[in-house]
């Protein structure tokens, strides 16, 4: 134990001086150490965490390139957003990508066409060109806003200055990924811990000439805004903007059906070592853009685009532990403590056991060899447990009944399912220390409120100095304690008050999202947000007899189900629950939720769909309504405005109540006659 606390000490205080000097580099544009310095702090601090799993766990640090704006450059927003894209791990995860597409287009096409090229590992950016001229170069930033790097971006070989073309959009934005190729990345890898910061260093220094000094390369792959649109296809965007002198990718294959899919990965995947630049996967997508535009976006990826990263790797090791913890929601999660491995390039020390029934299953326990499974940058998986080289002494793993709060967990069982859960849970919420701290960490998170610099460490930090241990404590924090701390001197504390201060504002969606209510993600979040309008309103669940009402009314959303409604109804029924989240809003500037198009053509009316339609499935018909200022609820009531009828199998009770309650009944040729006038 002795041994851990000084590694983690060392851990601490590299993490720190690392902070620091991020400050110095990017904040206050003034290092104080050399770029080689500075890069081997980041090699060490890399090598503890490789040699020491558990120290990533701290994660004190987050987001050093590639994330909020910095102050270094101005800020200024995408045309449209760069989404963040959903992954994919195996065939089965494909084909799922691909049902999800056909539900949602209400097509049995399982050959719909996908423009597959190499995920390139660098730094995303925006080009934005104004009648062929190159206006804007843009960081990804958070995804919104972006830094203004134009002057950075110019320096790099063959990207057009002016796109000399009588075809050229009046407004095109580009977008790309900056690269350095794994031949010049050795000859200047003595100065950078790796290819992608390398990258993302240069693309942020205020003086272009030193830019220039660092080989960057780009390929573009995508655009965001294009006016007018000139384009019908992916592939058809991507040949033309190679003729107009961009770097295009020389491997785009255009693929149809699964096969196809498996068949392009396997080739890709054989090449790696081959290319000059790193890639960790494939990303499909719709070739279509007529498509694309109809499938859209969820909160955070498009619909009509995957990234499928290579095979996860495998690794044999043995259990050293089994140890429990416990998540924000109140979930019972075991996890295994194994002899430190290399897989997939990274040391891991721990491994999910997901749940007890998992355990049960897989007869897994402490000195077992097994074969561990990462994928991607999750924790890795037990595959299977080598029972020829088990000890014979070996006991069964016997799971806790009690969470680590003392308090008795339970399963709950699924009225839907008719089955017993799989997890245990603590059913405390903020009366169970552990899970008030992961709720802290789910607040604070980007998602939420996102707090820059308050980060799972740090939360960790002043939940131990008990500087925190509620919500509305980060609004009343004591700076004067947190001055005395080793690691934090004045201008890191101004830019924490900043961020805090930033967060004071936020919309009714992020608040009800943030406050971590099971079951209750971001769209969930929208939902409930839409129906209750502002923060006077939501309060009112809190009060046992206004709450009764209001759930039964919250029937009638469509997303929102008994589950989602019991969830609520726990949440708010725990006296603790409620008096830490009035505490919160006291210090919050909470905005009411606006539908975003009050204009549309159902603006502020409430539809209701029933049957199938023939052009479009549900989920799109759904989203068009939205898009068009509705609300879509889920049951008959006399809050309807129309109950819209598709051809295909209505359900004719809903029908018959429509009729009764006298609501308008809009037929498919009615709807389409709607949307196209």
């Amino acid at each position: 134990m002795k041994e851990k606390s000084e590694i983690i000490k060392k851990y601490k205080n590299k993490e720190e001086n690392l902070k620091k000097h991020n400050n110095f580099y990017f904040n206050d544009d003034n290092p104080k150490i050399s770029d080689a310095k500075y890069d081997l702090l980041k090699q060490e601090i890399s090598k503890l965490e490789k040699e020491f799993k558990y120290l990533r766990d701290l994660n004190l640090i987050q987001g050093i390139v590639g994330s909020t704006p910095t102050n270094k450059f101005k800020k200024v927003k995408h045309l449209r957003p760069m989404l963040s894209l959903s992954n994919a791990f195996s065939k089965n995860d494909m084909i799922d990508f691909l049902k999800k597409i056909n539900n949602f287009l209400n097509t049995n096409d399982i050959n719909i066409e996908l423009l597959c090229e190499p995920k390139i590992d660098g730094i995303s950016a925006t080009l934005i060109y104004k009648k062929g001229l190159l206006t804007h170069g843009l960081s990804r930033g958070d995804g919104v806003t972006g830094e203004d790097i134009l002057n950075n971006l110019k320096t790099i070989k063959n990207i057009p200055i002016n796109i000399k073309d009588n075809d050229v959009p009046d407004l095109l934005e580009i977008r790309c990924e900056i690269y350095i190729g794994k031949k010049n990345f050795l000859k200047i890898k003595n100065n950078f811990a790796n290819p992608r910061n390398a990258a993302g260093g240069s693309l942020r220094q205020k003086d272009p000439k030193e830019t220039a000094k660092i080989p960057l390369e780009y390929f573009a792959y995508g655009f965001g805004a294009i006016e007018p649109m000139i384009f019908s296809k992916q592939s058809e965007f991507l040949n033309k903007i190679k003729k107009w002198g961009f770097s295009v990718n020389p491997l785009p294959q255009v693929v149809k059906g699964i096969d196809d899919i498996e068949n392009q990965h396997s080739k890709i995947d054989s090449l790696r070592a081959s290319l000059n630049y790193d890639i960790d996967g494939l990303v499909y997508k719709v070739n279509n853009l007529s498509l694309q535009k109809r499938l859209g976006n969820t909160s955070n990826s498009p619909r009509w685009a995957t990234a499928y990263k290579f095979s996860s790797e495998k690794a044999i090791t043995v259990i050293k532990d089994i140890i429990i913890q416990v998540g924000r929601t109140g979930a019972i999660t075991p996890v295994a403590k194994v002899e430190p491995v290399t897989v997939g390039g990274v040391v891991v020390s721990n491994a999910t056991l997901h749940n007890e029934d998992e355990i049960e299953r897989k007869d897994i326990r402490v000195g077992d060899t097994i074969k561990i499974q990462r994928a991607g940058d999750v924790i890795p998986q037990v595959v299977s447990v080598d029972f020829s080289k088990r000890n014979y002494k070996s006991k069964k793993f016997v799971f806790p009944t009690n969470c680590l709060c003392g308090s008795v967990t339970k399963k709950d069982f699924s009225k839907n399912t008719k089955k017993q859960d799989a997890v245990r849970r603590c059913d405390k919420g903020y009366d169970c220390e552990f899970i008030a701290k992961e709720k802290l960490k789910h607040i604070v998170s980007k998602e939420a409120f996102n707090i820059d610099g308050l980060g799972k460490k740090v939360i960790d930090q002043f939940w131990k100095l008990k500087l925190i241990n509620k919500p509305s404590d980060i609004f009343e924090l004591d700076y004067k304690k947190i001055n005395n701390l080793e690691g934090w001197g004045k201008l890191s504390i101004d830019n924490l008050k900043k961020a805090i201060d930033r967060s004071q504002t936020i919309t009714l969606d992020k608040f009800i999202y943030s406050i971590g209510i099971r079951h209750i993600g971001q769209e969930n979040a929208k939902i409930l947000a839409g129906f209750f309008g502002s923060i006077e309103e939501f309060i009112k669940l809190f009060n046992s007899k206004n709450r009764k009402k209001l759930l039964k009314n919250l029937i009638d959303l469509d997303g929102i189900g008994n589950t989602q409604i019991n969830s609520i109804d726990i949440f708010f029924s725990n006296e603790t629950n409620t008096k830490i989240i009035e505490a919160l809003i006291d210090n919050l500037n909470i905005t009411n939720y606006f539908i975003k198009n009050k204009s549309g053509k159902f603006s502020n009316k409430k539809l209701m769909f029933t049957g199938g339609f023939k052009d479009m499935s549900r989920s799109e018909a759904k989203s068009i309504a939205e898009n068009n200022g509705a609300k879509v609820l889920g049951t008959i009531s006399k809050k309807l405005d129309f109950l819209v009828v598709g051809n295909r199998k209505p359900t004719k009770k809903k029908v018959n109540q429509a009729n009764i309650l006298k609501i308008k009944i809009i037929s498919e040729k009615d709807w389409n006659k709607i949307l196209n006038s």
